[in-house]
């Protein structure tokens, strides 16, 4: 038997965990079909089967699991062992992929990546920006970023970039010789924009008030799923939009836009890098996280 390289090992480990030719390709930043040709190839040096594949589906045999069982704690030695080494030298180096929703993103990119990027540019910061909330260890991420409130109970969180607010916001043109609504029920008589989210699912907008909580679903006849695409839109005069207070500040300091219903708008917990407290954090997290933590202190 020809004994398999490292870095034949690693595809197969990738294969296995993301049970996906095409989320494997994309973290080792190869194409699909030359890691396909490297898992035939492996095999074809192992004299044994790992995978059943179907044109929709990718599997495990019996043997490729008892290979996975084995080789997974490995390399994940391997990695914990060059993370030190790359600690011991003080410049932390390797990939660092975060999966931020575009609200984190954007602070990321204004406050913390730039910094980072000149403190540590041995390492490759691959940051995704979607609305989806995706599993950040299925997908091959090292991180997310989302509402803290969205954070998977078993992760360890992060807070940072202090509170949200959620705000009601319409154009001064829109409200003129219309009633102003004073509580949720109110908006009843006005044609709002609604959200719809990732999931497919229409966004009911949530309203607090000295312990009152309302979830409404409420009327238009324009639904959007991005938030500056919504304040856009409100801008225009066609409704009430409710956003994160950030997305319509510039519009509110230029009397764009007005705040309605702001006694049943409390702020609420903002956003949190979130990671698996079940893996060992590489070094270009550890940095990233310190520098995070670093920024929000001194804001």
């Amino acid at each position: 038997m020809v004994r398999p390289s490292l870095n034949d090992l690693a595809a197969f480990a990738a294969v296995a965990n993301y049970q996906s030719f095409r989320r494997a390709a994309d973290v080792m930043g190869v194409s699909r079909s030359a890691l396909s040709h490297a898992i035939i190839a492996l095999e074809g040096k192992l004299a044994v089967r790992l995978f059943n594949r179907t044109t929709r589906s990718v599997s495990l045999t019996q043997a490729g699991a008892r290979l996975l069982a084995r080789l997974d704690p490995v390399l994940q030695d391997l990695d914990q062992a060059l993370d030190t080494l790359s600690e011991e030298r003080g410049t932390p180096s390797g990939s660092l992929r975060i999966n931020a929703n575009k609200s984190g993103a954007r602070i990321l990119l204004t406050d913390v990546v730039p910094r980072f990027l000149d403190l540590y540019p041995d390492v490759e910061l691959d940051l995704v920006s979607e609305g989806r909330l995706v599993d950040i260890v299925e997908q091959g991420f090292d991180a997310g970023i989302r509402l803290l409130e969205a954070v998977p109970k078993d992760m360890v969180a992060v807070k940072f970039g202090g509170d949200v607010r959620f705000i009601a916001v319409a154009a001064p043109s829109y409200l003129e010789g219309r009633a102003t609504p004073h509580t949720p029920d109110d908006l009843d008589a006005h044609c709002c924009i609604r959200q719809r989210l990732p999931s497919g699912k229409r966004y009911r907008w949530e309203f607090s008030k000295r312990g009152a909580e309302v979830a409404i679903d409420v009327q238009g006849n324009l639904t959007l799923d991005d938030n500056d695409l919504l304040v856009q839109a409100a801008v225009d005069g066609r409704g009430i939009a409710y956003v994160p207070d950030h997305f319509a500040l510039p519009f509110l300091t230029s009397g764009q836009l007005r705040t309605v219903l702001d006694e049943w708008c409390p702020p609420t917990p903002g956003l949190a890098l979130y990671y698996p407290s079940s893996r060992h954090m590489p070094s270009p997290l550890r940095a990233f996280i310190n520098l995070l933590r670093e920024v929000d202190r001194s804001q």
